[in-house]
């Protein structure tokens, strides 16, 4: 298996003010293909930040990104972002649908970044399987907050991402529900073969995952297997 995701001593910095704000700070670690990984650690301790970082929505201050084969960290935002559109999916805690499109139109914004021509039928395929069939004309703010992350699971594959960054995609939602997103979840990435890296304060959900990071202070503290 080789890399998808290299990273090498990586740090951010924010100004703040006159003074400068260091969140991240020689962050190292590889990701081959097929790997499930969590990203944990206290609240303020940069794990936000580093998922955004890999994935290429913002720039680290110091190191470099290697993502799916592409050193991110010098390109530009649209560079980044046509990378993004052709290999990455992503899973927000606050789902970040388009509220004036519908679910279907949701799903197929990705594909339609790309031209493809079977975008309706891959996007009502995807919506079926998460089990929103007879959902699909309803806007965000006729679903609920389960059902929403549902659709925004099936945007995030429906480009048949190599990687999938998940942001506490569970964070929103009460244990029931967020049982059936994780459970979903990880069907699909299994499905589809997907690396995952996951982003998540659930240490219950982060056990479930092949790999756990733990940051502290914007530093790795640890970064060990889940099958020892």
């Amino acid at each position: 298996m080789q890399d998808i995701l290299n990273i090498e001593n990586v740090g951010k910095t924010y100004k703040s003010g006159d003074r400068d704000l260091q969140v991240l700070r020689d962050i190292n670690f590889k990701i081959t293909e097929g790997e499930i990984v969590s990203i944990v650690g206290p609240s303020g301790s940069g794990k936000t930040t580093l998922l955004g970082l890999c994935a290429g929505l913002d720039n680290p201050t110091d190191g470099t990104i290697t993502l799916c084969g592409n050193q991110i960290n010098n390109l530009s935002e649209d560079e980044r972002s046509t990378i993004r559109n052709k290999e990455v999916g992503f899973i927000f805690q606050n789902f970040q649908l388009i509220p004036t499109l519908t679910a279907l139109e949701n799903v197929m914004i990705p594909l339609e970044l790309q031209g493809h021509s079977g975008a309706k039928a891959i996007a009502q395929d995807l919506l079926q399987r998460v089990g929103l069939g007879d959902r699909m004309t309803h806007y965000p703010n006729q679903l609920s907050g389960g059902e929403q992350q549902r659709v925004s699971i099936a945007r995030a594959f429906s480009n048949t991402p190599k990687i999938l960054f998940a942001d506490e995609p569970t964070g929103n939602l009460d244990d029931t529900t967020g049982g059936k997103v994780e459970a979903l979840l990880f069907d699909l990435n299994k499905e589809h073969r997907t690396t995952l890296v996951m982003v998540t304060h659930d240490l219950e959900l982060a056990k479930k995952t092949n790999r756990i990071i733990k940051l502290k202070g914007g530093q790795i503290i640890s970064d060990n297997s889940t099958e020892v």
